[in-house]
């Protein structure tokens, strides 16, 4: 087993890593005095990894849309209990999530954090599937399914997605459809298992107020020691431009909704936490809440408070992103385009960079007193090969406005851009979806 402090001598703070003996990375970060204690078990398997070989397998497999989703929910039904009931006997809030590139088993707790983290640690590696449970789940995940299609948020966001990429599962609903699900059997269950919930491929992140020894001795205990797989998972190629400039349908909602991304490159992963960063704070620039665009629009009535921009970045995408409500998202689009191009000539104000940079550092801090936020980074830092906890402090820390007058030149092309409009049925011109 080998152990290291990871520390930053900028904030003063640090986490121990230990690489332990069965393969798995295990990252603590102790708060002492601090009540709640946050613990994640995750792999790095989510929704676009459909493609994937190990070095057992002659070649690549693929897999059906939304598998990652529904072995995380049957993982929570051992044979003979169910996982929720056992954490409730500890006292603990547990949860799950699958993302587009990882899925997470996490639990809060105050007390008996030892007899908790023994649950997770044992049902993670306890997979049990039959024709008859596996049956049952596709009904359940089929209405979770339909229950996203009559939500407009995520019809809008997917639409995007697709009107982005031609290519890439990220286009898909996490969950899958209803027709991939159905594809699903036993054994695909299990190779998948196998292939990605490999220690190798894994992380346990704690926060709190732990006992590092305890910890240690719980996962001598129940970590099972497995070999390295030599996963290797894979995307679709993509070509450079997005598949559809403009795409819209009709639902019912009150007030026409839209989401505009620009199709970026991916990220690697020793450059993900600082151009994320630069992301983030370039769209802040453009069109945050003091910003000359935002006050525009919204003095002209096109944008209210829903406005919001977002970094979606991850596992071979990158798509930085402005959504909300208009009565003309047309005229949105192209007022942010005008903006794009106007600074790429004009630049940003120092003092507005500045006070954005300060800002953004402040909340990146303010993370760092919560258990959960802090679990949450230290398993995205592993999973996502990000370099350390602290990468995006640090990035945030170092760049500069050519920095991100760079980024804006290269990665704002408003020529390869996708907007997808929801209008409301009843004043569209067509009652039927495209």
């Amino acid at each position: 087993m080998q152990r290291e402090v990871i520390t930053n001598e900028r904030i003063g703070e640090s986490y121990v890593r230990i690489m332990h003996d069965s393969g798995l990375e295990i990252l603590i970060w102790k708060m002492p005095d601090f009540s709640l204690k946050h613990a994640i078990f995750g792999t790095r398997y989510g929704s676009v990894n459909t493609t994937f070989k190990t070095k057992d397998d002659a070649d690549f497999v693929t897999v059906p849309e939304g598998i990652a989703h529904y072995l995380e929910h049957k993982l929570f039904e051992n044979e003979d209990t169910d996982v929720f009931d056992l954490y409730a006997k500890t006292g603990a809030i547990g949860n799950a999530y699958t993302s587009f590139d990882k899925t997470c088993y996490l639990f809060s707790c105050t007390d008996n954090f030892g007899d908790t983290l023994r649950i997770l640690l044992d049902f993670v590696q306890k997979p049990y599937f039959t024709e008859e449970t596996v049956a049952k789940e596709q009904g359940i995940i089929g209405q979770e399914i339909k229950m996203y299609e009559d939500n407009p948020d995520w019809r809008l966001f997917f639409g995007m997605l697709s009107g982005i990429y031609h290519k890439n599962p990220v286009r898909i609903n996490i969950a899958g459809t209803v027709e991939s699900i159905a594809q699903i059997t036993p054994e695909l269950l299990y190779r998948c298992y196998y292939s990605f919930y490999n220690l190798h491929n894994m992380c346990l992140a704690i926060a709190g107020d732990v006992d590092e020894d305890e910890i240690i001795s719980i996962c001598d205990e129940l970590l099972k020691k497995s070999e390295d797989k030599e996963l290797v998972s894979v995307v679709p190629e993509e070509p450079d431009e997005v598949a559809v400039k403009y795409a819209e349908q009709t639902f019912e909602v009150a007030n026409p909704m839209f989401s505009y991304g620009f199709k970026s490159r991916p990220v690697d992963d020793s450059e993900f936490s600082r151009v994320c960063a630069l992301s983030d704070i370039t769209i802040s620039l453009l069109a945050d809440e003091t910003s000359p665009l935002y006050k525009k629009m919204y003095d002209m009535g096109l944008i209210n408070l829903e406005f919001a921009t977002e970094t979606f970045a991850g596992c071979g995408f990158f798509v930085p992103c402005f959504s909300g409500e208009s009565k003309d998202p047309s005229k949105v689009r192209e007022m942010i385009d005008e903006e794009i191009e106007r600074r790429k000539k004009t630049g940003f104000e120092a003092d507005r960079f500045e006070n954005i940079k300060k800002s953004y550092y402040g909340s990146l801090i303010r993370h760092l007193g919560n258990a959960d936020s802090l679990a949450t980074i230290l398993v995205n830092s592993s999973l996502g090969h990000t370099g350390n906890a602290f990468s995006s402090i640090d990035a945030v820390a170092d760049i500069t406005l050519d920095d991100v007058m760079d980024f804006l030149n290269e990665r704002f092309d408003i020529n390869n851009s996708s907007m997808y409009v929801i209008k409301p049925r009843a004043s569209a011109d067509s009652g039927e979806e495209s």
